[in-house]
């Protein structure tokens, strides 16, 4: 079975699917797109069936990425798909541990940032909707150095 990933932040239309796309883009990069599967999701259901924001979607268009998913709230029963489930901030690392069903579950919960040893323990990844295209720029930076280290991670635990 693949390894499965599920980025969340609040409403899934910057943060997560910015997470989701970069993730996907280095997991084909090394030919590992049969063994890691990728997802994003919100703690929220504002943003249900819309595309990612389009200043994010234009941001990763500019280094090669696309952002393709439609958002959708991540829910309990998806605790029991995804083997890790990598939160955006705090706000939503304790959303998403309040909704797990069991501490086996919610030990799946991690923040994103927590996986980039140059990242200072419990980092966010900045919520860039109402601030300028500067913030765009700097969570995709985020997201890509802190997903370089996670697939890093995945690649040893696992065996990739």
């Amino acid at each position: 079975m693949p390894v499965r990933i599920c980025f969340v932040c609040l409403g899934n239309i910057c943060r997560s699917p910015t997470a989701e796309g970069v993730m996907e883009a280095l997991v084909a990069e090394s030919d590992l797109t049969a063994e890691i599967e990728i997802a994003s999701a919100g703690t929220s259901a504002w943003h249900v069936g819309q595309r990612a924001d389009s200043r994010s979607r234009e941001v990763a268009r500019q280094r090669g990425i696309e952002l393709t998913s439609l958002s959708c709230q991540f829910r309990q029963k998806d605790f029991a798909s995804f083997d890790y489930i990598l939160a955006m901030d705090k706000d939503n690392l304790r959303a998403l541990a309040s909704l797990a069903p069991n501490n086996v579950e919610r030990a799946k919960v991690q923040l994103l940032r927590d996986f980039d040893p140059d990242s200072p323990p419990g980092s966010r990844v900045p919520d860039p909707y109402y601030g300028g295209p500067n913030g765009f720029e700097d969570v995709l930076d985020l997201c890509t150095q802190a997903c370089r280290h996670l697939l890093l991670t995945i690649r040893k635990e696992h065996g990739f």
